[in-house]
């Protein structure tokens, strides 16, 4: 009996494995399927160029209208991984915010604009769903990376300021993949919609030495 039961549950252990075991198959399968043209080099090279502008939400908010260009190499007909950098410009409408520079006297050595320029950098991650027979497709994408301000200003917001050194900067977009025509499927417009998050702790505050700014908005780009 002891016997018989130590192989029953042998068997439910081994059934139940079953599924978890075809999962990892087959996602160790689609990762293969990303490396193999890489190893190959059978990747196929592409290139973004992208328009975008984000209305900014919150007390402490930019709205930001930047371009932007991402280079890299298509792995599958679905996944797209690259690098990118761009430039922002961000444009604040504080409401009478003033720092109690008392607190914090690093705001001291540098002065304030409303207007100022961010370079963000990048890696791009765009998975395209559908349009297998060459028509409109839908997209995702992940930028993610860091963004600087331009020149020793602080950028001023209603009751924060936002300093130097690297800010994290995170950009999702969803939309449409639009081919320019039947016969020629690898150059496309993607149109879309966009969120746009930037926080770091080289901050001025008067509350907390972290802010976040978050931002709605679309994104036009072309695609090569």
């Amino acid at each position: 009996m002891k016997a018989f039961k130590s192989l029953l549950l042998t068997l439910l252990f081994a059934a139940g494995t079953l599924p978890v075991s075809a999962q990892y198959y087959e996602i160790a399968n689609q990762v293969s399927n990303i490396i193999r043209p890489a190893l190959s080099g059978s990747m196929t090279y592409r290139g973004f160029v992208e328009l975008s502008g984000t209305a900014g939400v919150g007390t402490n908010r930019a709205n930001i209208i930047g371009i932007s260009t991402s280079q890299g190499f298509q792995y599958a007909s679905w996944f797209f991984m690259g690098a990118g950098l761009g430039v922002d410009l961000a444009i604040t409408n504080p409401e009478g915010g003033i720092l109690d520079t008392q607190h914090t006297p690093d705001f001291m050595q540098h002065s304030s604009a409303r207007t100022m320029a961010m370079i963000p950098v990048f890696s791009d991650f765009r998975f395209k769903i559908g349009g297998s027979n060459g028509g409109p497709a839908c997209f995702i994408d992940i930028k993610a990376g860091a963004t600087w301000l331009i020149g020793n200003d602080y950028l001023e917001f209603t009751n924060a300021r936002m300093g130097g050194g690297a800010q994290f900067y995170l950009r999702p977009s969803a939309g449409v993949r639009v081919p320019i025509s039947s016969k020629n499927t690898r150059q496309a417009v993607n149109i879309g919609v966009a969120y746009q998050l930037i926080t770091s702790n080289n901050w001025h505050s008067y509350y907390d030495n972290s802010v976040t700014l978050n931002g709605f908005g679309a994104a036009i780009s072309f695609e090569w």
